[in-house]
């Protein structure tokens, strides 16, 4: 119980520092699906986005995962549902996409993922807030 005490557990402390966390991990989250989830559904010139695979997964697994972190994870972020553990495949696909695919790019390219890391290393540390389902969750389960 104690480690889904830390999981759930998120408070920035004031009712504006909450509502400033929930509108933060709202428009984040809408921002990434908008640009790079919609991409995974869009077709152009008759082919699908090509996810690059620097860590040599097998297509699917790598398709998978990053379908999966561009496209779900934002709706659990925008409600705040395991938001702590949602956006471990974020982090895992922005970090890579910072440190491996990108690292020979001029900063103008790497500034991307390197943003949308340490957005998502935000709310890993701090939690979505009291304005979500993880809070309410939480009250449930330890009030």
């Amino acid at each position: 119980m104690e480690i889904i005490n830390h999981i759930l557990y998120s408070n920035a402390g004031s009712t504006v520092n909450n509502l400033a966390l929930m509108v933060f991990r709202i428009l984040l989250s809408i921002e990434l699906f908008r640009v790079h989830g919609m991409k995974k559904f869009k077709v152009e010139n008759g082919q699908k986005e090509r996810v690059p695979n620097p860590l040599h997964l097998t297509e699917r697994l790598n398709g998978l995962v990053a379908t999966f972190s561009d496209t779900a994870v934002p709706f659990l972020v925008i409600f705040g549902l395991g938001t702590r553990l949602a956006v471990l495949p974020t982090i895992g696909v922005t970090a890579i996409g910072y440190f491996v695919v990108h690292r020979n790019d001029s900063v103008e390219v790497r500034d991307v993922p390197y943003l949308y890391t340490l957005c998502f290393l935000f709310l890993l540390a701090i939690g979505p807030g009291t304005y979500s389902i993880d809070h309410y969750l939480f009250t449930i389960l330890f009030n």
